[in-house]
């Protein structure tokens, strides 16, 4: 029996640029994001470090048209979706490039719409949610510590 594939991903992180949207020949809306999505981690000393990390997705639909038309640059969005990699011939002839970048399923908006929490454009209403994606971390709360030496490791999970 063969063993199934699992590819799925969960981000979330602010936009670094402006949506940008294109259509395919047959009319299909596909949007382009840019996602920053901080992490932390410990240095060699032992402090916290930040470290930005960089992802590329792919909207597909209406609601890559959405997020052209409702996100901007610094936004914060939450994105579901699976990995998908690419490789090319570069234009130059120098050889092949490869890419990996997010196909997402969903697209959750996050915060105002203004980055403010209220205010703006807007008239009071519209959508601006005040909470992120929810967190059930019921999956986590019994997980084995590694051993019996959980105490020393939990100070090191980022969150």
């Amino acid at each position: 029996m063969a063993a199934s594939n699992v590819n799925v991903v969960v981000i979330t992180g602010n936009l670094t640029r402006d949506p940008e949207l294109r259509h395919t020949g047959g009319g299909t809306a596909v949007c382009d994001l840019r996602v920053a999505v901080n992490s932390r981690r410990k240095d060699q000393s032992g402090n916290w470090v930040d470290k930005a990390n960089y992802f590329d997705v792919t909207v597909w639909g209406a609601q890559g048209e959405n997020c052209a038309n409702y996100l901007n640059k610094g936004r914060p969005v939450a994105v579901e979706g699976r990995l998908d990699w690419s490789e090319w011939e570069a234009k130059d002839g120098s050889g092949k490039r490869q890419a990996v970048r997010i196909v997402a399923n969903t697209v959750q908006f996050l915060g105002s719409r203004d980055g403010a929490g209220g205010g703006g454009n807007g008239n009071g209403g519209g959508f601006a949610p005040q909470s992120d994606v929810p967190a059930d971390m019921s999956d986590f709360s019994g997980a084995p510590s590694g051993g019996g030496g959980g105490g020393g490791q939990e100070d090191d999970i980022p969150f």
